[in-house]
């Protein structure tokens, strides 16, 4: 099911898998982070550079959205092409936000944050699950080791899928886990085969929700349950406040978002295609201590335990302008592709966008829908 004003990508996946291997080479797993990132093949990292960074000008206007939101699957890979190894670097395997207790390691917030959805969901170890938007496998793993569950991910970017697949195996879950290649706008899959769905700060990048989320609906079984924590502009949001729209737009360039929605946009979404809602909770906004931004914060208050040092260090304001200048430094002397800092600044700039969005109250990494499809 998808909406008939959006003109959908076509599947190259042959092509996308060629590019993968020039780009980052046969062997997708030798290396992960930094190590990974200079031994990009730096003629097709400025060839995804340039898919990249072309649909982003500064403009926001109607026509130029709309040139973003009909790229939109060239532009998510290009995006993940780039960002993939500094996100290991910083942040782990698991490509979210979280809610912070005090004494609690990042680590085990972002665990229990993965573990939260699971529960809201009611997944078990009878469930065949689907992973919209999986990144490296890190929240699958996690929830199938909580819930027992079958879960087969779904990754529209080959780096990622070589990456989730190979830590699979690490782990010994690869009899739990699968990862195949797909477009969340058009799946493949067979209609009504999974029981339930979630998507962790995934969908955002679909170019409008309803066509997304009705995939989602056509390929679970009646009865089935889906959750996801969705980034939505908060109703505080103003499309028409020029400081409103330039954090928007600063979110979108950092992230891969072709044009961010607000909160009522996806409630709508899920109710137009069919969804049944059963819970929602902009967790982002429980008056938290810690809040949800503080690793992008540079705020030395609320680092919890020695362990969270390391990764404080990197993704702080000052852990974040010190790896933008390793990585000018060796893109000057060649040693990492060129363009290199054109990534680090998107992703820097990114960061002082969701804590200003964060702080205004204006942006949320975790809006909760726990939706159900009729039986009916």
């Amino acid at each position: 099911m998808t909406t008939k004003t959006q003109k959908l990508a076509p599947k190259n996946f042959d092509q996308d898998k060629q590019f993968a291997q020039a780009l980052h080479g046969k062997d997708h797993t030798s290396t992960s982070g930094m190590g990974a990132w200079i031994k990009k093949d730096k003629d097709a990292q400025e060839v995804a550079m340039e898919g990249y960074f072309k649909h982003w000008d500064g403009k926001t206007d109607q026509d130029t959205e709309e040139s973003r939101k009909e790229d939109y699957s060239a532009l998510t890979k290009h995006y993940y092409n780039l960002v993939t190894d500094f996100y290991e670097y910083g942040w782990g395997s698991s490509f979210h936000f979280s809610r912070y207790y005090k004494g609690e390691a990042f680590r085990q917030a972002t665990a229990r944050h993965e573990h939260y959805l699971a529960l809201k969901m009611g997944i078990n170890e009878n469930m065949k699950v689907l992973d919209v938007g999986c990144g490296v496998g890190g929240p699958a793993r996690e929830i199938t080791r909580f819930t027992n569950c079958e879960i087969v991910g779904l990754n529209n970017n080959d780096y990622q899928i070589e990456r989730a697949t190979h830590y699979a195996k690490t782990y010994g879950l690869d009899k739990k886990l699968s990862f195949v290649k797909g477009d969340f706008m058009q799946m493949d899959f067979e209609t009504e085969s999974f029981d339930a769905v979630y998507a962790i700060e995934a969908t955002v990048h679909a170019p409008n929700l309803e066509g997304v989320y009705g995939e989602i609906y056509k390929c679970l079984k009646p009865g089935g349950v889906f959750g996801v924590y969705e980034w939505v502009m908060t109703d505080e949001y103003d499309e028409t406040n020029p400081e409103h729209r330039r954090i928007s737009y600063g979110i979108e360039v950092g992230d891969g978002i072709p044009k961010m929605f607000k909160r009522q946009v996806a409630e709508d979404a899920l109710k137009s295609v069919g969804f049944e809602i059963e819970y929602e909770k902009d967790l982002a906004d429980v008056n938290d201590e810690i809040p949800w931004y503080y690793p992008l914060t540079g705020d030395f208050k609320y680092v919890q335990n020695f362990g969270d040092l390391f990764t404080f260090f990197r993704t702080s304001t000052f852990g974040r302008k010190l790896t933008t200048g390793a990585v000018g430094l060796m893109e000057k002397i060649g040693l990492a592709p060129k363009g290199s800092v054109k990534v680090t600044e998107a992703l820097e700039d990114a960061a002082v966008y969701l804590v200003e969005g964060g702080k205004q109250k204006l942006f949320t990494p975790m809006m909760l829908y726990v939706a159900r499809k009729p039986l009916n």
